[in-house]
């Protein structure tokens, strides 16, 4: 059985532990983070600390911290030798103290606390620098039900960048959506099959042939329409920027 200590406990670090108490593959020996009352509820579960140099001895050590910390805590971790992984889709593996074993444990998904998360349905992006531990790593994604893929800091990073357009973005567009529909009293929820219908067109289709809309037929009526119905000089912004990339892509006239 892998043994495994999680640091930190933001959306991944619980989510993570939530999961792999489950695991009969995986045994998590402690819980640390620097504010015990976080992670207080879960004491009966795990043995939990708030001090670096009670951390016990594990196979792995997962970093699942803020962006900015990972390096900092690689570093005063009292020990040298060990797996250590950040969570991170973003940072270098190059990041975490050389004095450790270093790997990259990165979830490809959006974490929220109080929303459910299905690890079965969360590719998990892995990185080593010596081979034998990315089996490490590949076997704790696996006892999560997780599928795996062997990436390297560059493709992780434009992964990550990706993920933010798919998710950070797209969920923004959600927001003015909701924004404009509450502004003449119509119902969002109206929105919701399409949403789906458009996630799931994507699986079967390139985001390129699934493209459909008054922009790539060059609807000059339906968008000057649009512009109109628009009161909110952000939300005329990036229909504009939206439909000058989507005509950029699909070689209409721009507005």
């Amino acid at each position: 059985m892998i043994s495994v200590v999680i640091l930190g406990a933001g959306n991944v670090a619980t989510h993570l532990f939530k999961a792999l108490i489950k695991s009969n593959k995986v045994s998590v020996k402690q819980w640390y983070n620097r504010n015990l009352k976080s992670i207080s509820t879960f004491k009966k579960d795990v043995e939990i600390t708030d001090n670096l140099n009670q951390l016990v001895e594990a196979d792995v050590y997962i970093l699942a911290v803020s962006d900015d910390a990972i390096a900092e805590l690689s570093t005063q971790l009292p020990f040298e030798n060990r797996l250590v992984v950040h969570t991170s889709g973003s940072v270098n593996i190059h990041d975490l103290d050389k004095k450790h074993k270093r790997g990259v444990f990165y979830p490809l998904q959006s974490f929220s606390k109080s929303a459910k998360i299905d690890f079965t349905n969360v590719p998990i992006c892995i990185e080593t620098i010596e081979k034998p531990y990315y089996h490490t790593l590949k076997a704790i994604a696996v006892s999560l039900g997780s599928p795996t893929k062997k990436v390297n800091s560059n493709q992780r990073g434009v992964l990550h960048l990706a993920a933010v357009f798919v998710n950070n973005f797209t969920n923004q567009l959600y927001r003015v959506a909701h924004e404009i529909t509450e502004s003449e009293g119509a119902e969002f929820d109206l929105l919701k099959p399409l949403i789906l219908e458009t996630a799931l067109k994507v699986q079967d289709h390139s985001p390129y042939m699934a493209q459909t809309g008054p922009a790539k037929r060059n609807d000059k009526k339906t968008i000057k329409n649009h512009l109109k119905l628009l009161n909110n000089e952000h939300h005329e912004a990036i229909y504009k920027l939206l439909t000058d990339s989507i005509q950029h892509t699909h070689g209409g006239k721009k507005l």
